[in-house]
């Protein structure tokens, strides 16, 4: 990803948790984003060692200050971590951690010896995985039905499907959007600032919530505010989050997740391990996003898919590109992403309903292009329908109204059209296993796509239209 790109998305999660100040990682690498001086610890035991050791080695170096070592969370709670203190946040720039590095460090003899991994980062899970969106959202033409089209199937409140989507939430006029009329949850913190603007992401959540209701018409949808902080959230609080979107309503058929996080590993994440451990032994599936980095690297909890003892309660989704034939470039691929669907330049429900209401685009698709990417996004296809910022710094950003509907792209959407088809599955079959459903499902419909030269399986809901792929220019 461009560092210009990064740092820009990067300062705008930082505004969004003020009192967090945060860090690019590994290094300066932009891989993913994380807490500065604070280091994650399974809550017990593990925490004592781990603090113990981290003061001994810091005692040790006269650079290192042990004295700002201490406990910096709650000694227990449902997630399992706590977090520890072990620099000063305000030490050094966004690229530079040593304290977090020296205490990562200091504990891989004891996690040799435990054999397992004992401390990490707090990473910053997030809507756009390392602060890239797939896109930005669009107008949709208001003679354009949503794309997936609502299927037939007629909603029956003793058979419907339950689907929990951890998101953003609902903005408020969702429920003039007939589509959306089986949908509850939670509403949009802050939906605009003191000029009527949309904050970023606002609409993420009642978008997912269409898409899924389109594919699949008989569900009943709750839609969580659990990323209300510019679709972002720190890992220490992650796990507690889906542990109470699952109290609220009891766990769901089908949960769809559209955020997580790489943290250069292949063991998943300390913050949502026990969480985790408790979706296995239920019966919902989670069906999350594989990320929008086009990365090979594990993305989670994705990547939970292809961990052993998770292949059944986790679906890792990729996003294919507008005709449908192949991945989007933005898309996370790899063994560990197991079935790819429509992702880009889809149409759903957004905001907007009762009166539009202005969207200012902080960054263009076609800035985007023109910064490059290492990793790819939709900056090579689609070009923007709305209006774009000029080559220069405009004092004022250009402006486009919404009236209800938008066009998105991003392994983010690809993810409920997925839960959406796993849900019409089971109301077709009416199989009341959704884990069942899945495996059903890949079996009997799943085609195949090209993604980077491998064949994978690939979901194509019947009401979709493929889109042409627009390209901007020679060889994008």
């Amino acid at each position: 990803m461009a560092p210009q790109r990064f740092h820009e998305q990067f300062d705008q999660i930082q505004r969004s948790m003020p009192d967090v100040p945060l860090a690019m990682g590994p290094d300066d690498s932009a891989e993913f984003m994380y807490e500065k001086g604070v280091v994650l610890v399974r809550d017990g035991e593990e925490a004592r060692i781990v603090e113990d050791t981290v003061r001994a080695h810091f005692t040790a170096a006269p650079d290192l200050d042990q004295e700002q070592i201490r406990r910096a969370g709650p000694q227990a709670n449902r997630s399992g971590i706590t977090r520890i203190r072990v620099g000063d946040p305000g030490e050094g720039g966004r690229d530079t951690d040593r304290a977090v590095a020296h205490a990562l460090r200091s504990v891989r003899e004891h996690e040799s010896r435990a054999g397992q991994r004992m401390v990490a980062r707090n990473h910053v899970v997030h809507i756009a995985v390392n602060a890239c969106p797939g896109d930005e959202p669009v107008p949709a033409p208001l003679s354009e039905p949503p794309n997936p089209a609502a299927a037939g199937t007629p909603h029956d409140p003793d058979t419907a499907v339950g689907v929990l989507v951890v998101d953003t939430g609902l903005v408020h006029d969702y429920r003039a959007c007939g589509l959306l009329s089986h949908t509850g949850g939670d509403a949009q913190v802050l939906e605009c600032d003191d000029q009527g603007v949309l904050q970023q992401y606002v609409g993420h959540g009642t978008f997912i919530a269409g898409l899924v209701a389109a594919v699949a018409p008989n569900t009943d949808i709750t839609v969580r505010g659990s990323l209300n902080d510019a679709g972002a959230i720190l890992e220490s609080e992650f796990g507690e989050r889906l542990f109470e979107a699952v109290d609220a309503g009891g766990w769901p058929d089908v949960l769809s997740l559209s955020a997580g996080t790489s943290n250069g590993r292949t063991d998943g994440l300390l913050g949502v391990e026990n969480f985790m451990r408790e979706l296995r032994e239920q019966r919902t599936l989670l069906i999350a996003a594989a990320g929008n980095n086009a990365s090979a690297a594990p993305f989670w909890p994705a990547a939970y898919a292809d961990l052993p003892g998770w292949e059944d309660s986790v679906l890792s989704v990729g996003a294919l590109r507008s005709d449908g034939e192949s991945g989007a470039c933005f898309t996370n691929h790899g063994p560990w992403v197991k079935v790819y669907a429509p992702g880009e330049r889809l149409t759903s429900a957004l905001t907007g309903f009762d009166a539009p209401v202005p969207y200012v685009y902080q960054h263009s698709t076609y800035e985007a292009c023109r910064y490059g990417f290492s990793y790819g996004c939709t900056c090579r296809h689609p070009r923007h329908s709305g209006v774009l910022s000029d080559e220069g710094n405009a004092a004022k950003p250009d402006q486009v109204m919404f009236e209800g509907y938008a066009q998105w792209s991003g392994t983010s959407f690809a993810t409920p059209v997925t839960a959406g088809l796993v849900a019409a599955h089971m109301t077709a079959h009416k199989e009341t296993d959704p884990r069942a459903a899945r495996r059903q499902l890949l079996a009997a419909d799943a085609e195949v796509a090209q993604v980077r030269g491998a064949r994978v399986p690939a979901l194509r809901p019947p009401t979709w239209r493929p889109v042409p792929v627009v390209r901007l220019g020679p060889g994008l």
